[in-house]
């Protein structure tokens, strides 16, 4: 196990434990199967927003895989940088989708006075510090990158820095979402649900309702998984969660592929089919007799 040990005789280990292959090779396999699952659900509905989403299940995939090298050389440092920075990195992709399919929703309902922030800041605030948490982290993984104690440590507290602003805009941004939909729901904007869709994939029937209830549980997911991360780098290098590879297992790549699992059933990409198209996704719908339609029709264009 590769160490490198201060003054104080502190030894600062890649890893404290040998990774697990068979761990690795299963959620490489899971990430891969959603990535291709998502990329076919996004060619079918030409929902683009969703990219960064297949990216981040992408980076997970090439995370773990990194894993399965390293179980063969604990002391490689390319091998620890590329997980570490890959599986850090991806929640963060994941934000960006989520953030964008509420703008979406918001649009397509024409509920713009019942959000607390202007749509056309909306998108904005939130993906600014998506990439504001994103860069710190792949900072905090680049400088760790360096191998001495000094960068391992000032790494780590760099990636805290990211998790935590991750953290406090995926909180505001569950505010913002709940506001939005007790708002709507309560002046019975669509009370009956009836804007939906029958969509290629898995679900039988998708409403706006059904994408906000998929948007908490993926919300509620990457907060847990970010907290446990936040926690690990707190403790340290010889702390208790960097010690037991199974956590990482049950709180991070458990939770990302259940994230992953919940917006492939309810992807939000049927929702707004050919959100590619400016013209479509910035068109309100309106109520009408069979629920609610674009306020322009297509055919009239």
């Amino acid at each position: 196990m590769s160490t490198t040990s201060s003054n104080s005789g502190y030894d600062y280990a890649l890893y404290r434990y040998t990774p697990s292959i068979p761990a690795a090779a299963i959620f490489a396999g899971v990430f891969l199967i959603l990535s291709i699952l998502h990329l076919i659900q996004l060619a079918r509905s030409r929902a683009y927003f969703f990219i960064p989403f297949v990216v981040g299940l992408l980076f997970e995939c090439a995370g773990y895989i990194a894993r399965i090298f390293s179980h063969f050389n604990t002391t490689a440092l390319g091998p620890y940088i590329v997980q570490t920075m890959l599986i850090l990195v991806a929640p963060p992709l994941f934000a960006a989708s989520i953030y964008m399919t509420l703008g979406r929703v918001v649009v397509k309902l024409d509920a713009e006075d019942k959000s607390i922030i202007p749509v056309r800041f909306l998108t904005k605030i939130f993906v600014v510090g998506d990439i504001v948490s994103f860069l710190l982290q792949c900072g905090g993984g680049g400088y760790m990158a360096a191998g001495t104690l000094s960068a391992m440590d000032t790494g780590a507290n760099i990636v805290v820095g990211g998790l935590v602003v991750q953290l406090l805009f995926f909180g505001f941004f569950v505010i913002v979402s709940a506001v939005f939909h007790w708002r709507a729901r309560r002046q019975q904007l669509n009370i009956s649900d009836s804007y939906s869709v029958q969509p290629q994939g898995f679900m039988n029937c998708m409403t706006w309702v059904s994408v906000m209830y998929a948007l908490y549980a993926a919300c509620f997911l990457i907060l847990v998984r970010s907290v446990f991360r936040v926690v690990e780098f707190v403790e340290g290098n010889s702390g208790f969660i960097m010690r037991r590879e199974y956590l990482l297992y049950i709180f991070d790549a458990c939770l990302m592929s259940l994230t992953g699992i919940v917006l492939v059933i309810v992807f939000p990409g049927h929702l707004f089919p050919g959100s590619g198209n400016k013209r479509d996704s910035e068109l309100p719908l309106v109520s009408t007799e069979h629920g609610f339609n674009y306020a322009e029709q297509k055919s009239t264009r």
